[in-house]
């Protein structure tokens, strides 16, 4: 009897190991399943947000050849000089001369952020902490290295 009691729990043993097993297994493939799902959409999403920056770098001079070729220095230099030139105007006590404002609230209008599009424009955005627009500029180097600067348009956008 002593006998049979045991050959009865290892026979049991046995069966709940096979079960314990195939649970196991399907549950390893459930979850590989599941997670190259999850891969596959990351993958997805990374997919379109590299799409995004590749269109929101379409103009901009660090990524336009056909400007680039129209140019006799490196582009990363342009682009350092005339966003850095433009950002020193801000030091000037009634504000950024390129902002064809005058100061409206107690703050002056300055520029804050600049992006070179190609070799000769550049587009602005600027704020005085109330009221802000954006402006459309031209740039020419001169011989000397001097920069200027010709407004082509701005827009300055009411308070809400």
């Amino acid at each position: 009897m002593k006998k049979s009691l045991f050959l009865y729990l290892f026979i049991l043993a046995v069966v709940m190991n096979v079960f314990t097993y195939a649970y196991f297994s399907k549950q390893h493939e459930s979850d590989v399943m599941k997670t190259e799902s999850k891969l596959k959409k990351a993958n997805d999403s990374i997919l379109v947000l590299y799409n995004d920056l590749i269109d929101a770098n379409y103009f901009s001079l660090e990524y336009n050849q056909n400007a680039q070729d129209n140019m006799d220095t490196d582009p990363k230099q342009v682009i350092k000089l005339v966003t850095n030139e433009i950002l020193e105007m801000n030091s000037n006590v009634k504000g950024n001369p390129l902002i064809p404002y005058d100061q409206i609230n107690e703050q002056k209008f300055i520029i804050n952020k600049v992006r070179v599009l190609n070799h000769r424009w550049v587009i602005a955005d600027y704020t005085d902490g109330k009221m802000w627009g954006e402006l459309l500029l031209k740039y020419f180097i001169e011989d000397n290295g001097k920069l200027t600067f010709e407004r082509m348009d701005t827009q300055l956008y009411a308070k809400q």
